[in-house]
């Protein structure tokens, strides 16, 4: 008797936890792309990224030329959204600890502009160095990447 009263309370808990919400809407949190998520109802259909944002940086690689180690070297990529819905980055994260990126928290309309900047302590770093950007947004792809590229030399004494 005790099995088949906790099958019916596992039954029930199954039932009430499986009901459609008559609005059709559920608990999801739709964003500005909400409809384009891939699931697996939707996996095999093609995805439409005419209407996500855009970012189109001036350049995407910074040649700094050549420096003494310990100089922090600074620089400001600058983009716009080419998109046709505001574009917003999530984060940017950088290869090393050496690079500290800063990017806009607040989204950029369609034809807006903006700019991350990134500062690379040269300290301990010596010869050619490529220190790469990695910037998560509503894009497709949603990473693209930044490049800081140039020769730290070492610091004699």
């Amino acid at each position: 008797m005790k099995f088949v009263s906790i099958a019916l309370f596992a039954f029930t808990i199954l039932i009430a936890s499986c009901q459609q919400d008559p609005a059709g809407k559920g608990n999801q949190s739709s964003g500005p792309n909400s409809d384009l998520i891939r699931n697996p109802a939707s996996a095999n259909l093609p995805m439409d990224t005419n209407q996500l944002a855009r970012i189109t940086f001036q350049e995407k690689e910074f040649e700094f030329g050549t420096v003494n180690e310990g100089e922090i070297v600074e620089h400001t990529f600058r983009f716009t959204n080419t998109g046709k819905i505001p574009l917003t980055i999530l984060k940017c994260r950088s290869s090393c600890g050496c690079t500290v990126p800063e990017w806009p928290e607040e989204p950029i309309p369609p034809g807006g502009t903006g700019e991350i900047r990134a500062k690379f302590n040269t300290e301990g770093k010596i010869r050619e160095q490529k220190k790469m950007i990695t910037v998560t947004a509503n894009t497709y792809p949603n990473e693209t990447k930044i490049m800081l590229k140039g020769l730290v030399n070492p610091v004699k004494g």
